[in-house]
């Protein structure tokens, strides 16, 4: 009989967390979605059922997420946070969303995106970021992102991003880069490669403008020629610590740079410089190209040409020396045939009686 109470006390406990909505949200049986937008909620509702597939918590004042904050809905495959005040996110805020394909954490104040992410988020699909703050991103995230499809950081401040992250992605179909003050210097040389066989491949991205340095300013990054990047300068080897000098001063100085050493700092910043050479140096070499090939085609008609005409002379020549050598021998032989019939005309000579 205990056994049995215990029992149906359980359920009655367990029921009202399965069918219960959170004060301020609104639940949708059918479709699997929990809409509590527009509440004023500075957290996540601690309640939320389980069977929720859609969250949608956009437009409070959440300003922190903690670690394992939706462990609660451990289906979900759809979680809006747009338009909220999250600067932080903790290293496993969305640890235990195996499931959730859609991220929306637009109009925020993130400064940086966690390497931890792609380890929770294993089945994620699209990932927005646009209108933070981000003014860096990892340069890695340590294994592929093999199911991200779509990547937007647009209205951010990053003025660098890696490569290898990007590479990270394999499937990416559309990147958004617009509206971020991108320093078009030796440093991004390996996002515009990334850029070029991207495209090149079929995917779709939107226009990186560069915002420094001034030679570039308001150019698309893609239009610029790699040509006209310098490579980044190596660190000058005077400012390590050489091997006489103590521990702790050599940690000072790398820690505490005075103020004599910022101007050596800043010129190991890449700057760049460009090369006096023309604008598009692609064009300015296939124009070469194409001249050299034409003038080389003109310089063999014309030599064929020459040794044409030269044959045709020398054939002719030789046409007309004979047509004379056989005139010549035409007009002696009838000069002699003359002579032979006045001299058979002639009577022959008598002698005197």
């Amino acid at each position: 009989m205990k056994g049995v109470l215990l029992l149906l006390s359980s359920v009655s406990i367990l029921l009202p967390g399965v069918g219960s909505c959170p004060k301020k949200c609104l639940c949708h049986r059918p479709s699997n979605s929990v809409d509590c937008s527009g509440q004023g909620l500075s957290k996540i509702p601690a309640d939320l059922p389980p069977w929720t597939l859609t969250l949608l918590l956009q437009d409070n004042q959440i300003h922190w997420l903690p670690a394992l904050a939706f462990r609660s809905v451990p289906l979900l495959s759809t979680l809006n946070l747009s338009n909220n005040s999250l600067s932080n996110l903790a290293s496993e805020a969305f640890y235990g969303l195996r499931h959730l394909e859609v991220l929306n954490l637009t109009q925020n104040s993130l400064l940086s995106l966690e390497t931890s992410l792609a380890h929770a988020l294993p089945g994620l699909r699209q990932l927005d970021l646009s209108s933070n703050s981000l003014n860096l991103l990892p340069t890695s995230l340590g294994k592929p992102w093999e199911n991200l499809t779509v990547f937007a950081v647009q209205r951010n401040s990053l003025q660098h991003l890696e490569r290898t992250l990007l590479e990270a992605m394999p499937k990416v179909r559309l990147v958004l880069l617009k509206n971020n003050p991108w320093k078009c210097d030796c440093h991004l040389v390996g996002l515009k490669l990334w850029l070029e066989r991207f495209t090149f491949a079929g995917g779709v991205t939107d226009n990186a403008i560069c915002r420094l340095p001034e030679p570039w300013k308001g150019r698309d990054l893609l239009a610029i020629p790699h040509e006209l990047y310098q490579p980044c300068p190596l660190p000058s080897p005077h400012l390590a610590p050489s091997l006489g000098q103590q521990p702790g001063s050599a940690l000072q100085e790398v820690h505490k740079p005075s103020e004599n050493n910022s101007g050596q700092q800043d010129s190991l910043e890449c700057e760049t410089k460009p090369k006096t050479k023309p604008a598009n140096l692609r064009h300015a070499v296939a124009t070469v190209v194409i001249t050299g090939v034409v003038c080389g085609i003109v310089c063999l008609m014309m030599l064929a040409a020459a040794i044409y005409g030269c044959t045709y002379a020398a054939i002719t020549a030789q046409y007309h020396g004979r047509l004379l050598a056989s005139t010549r021998e035409s007009e002696k032989m009838g000069s002699k045939e003359s002579m032979d019939r006045s001299a058979a005309r002639e009577p022959p000579c008598q002698s005197p009686p």
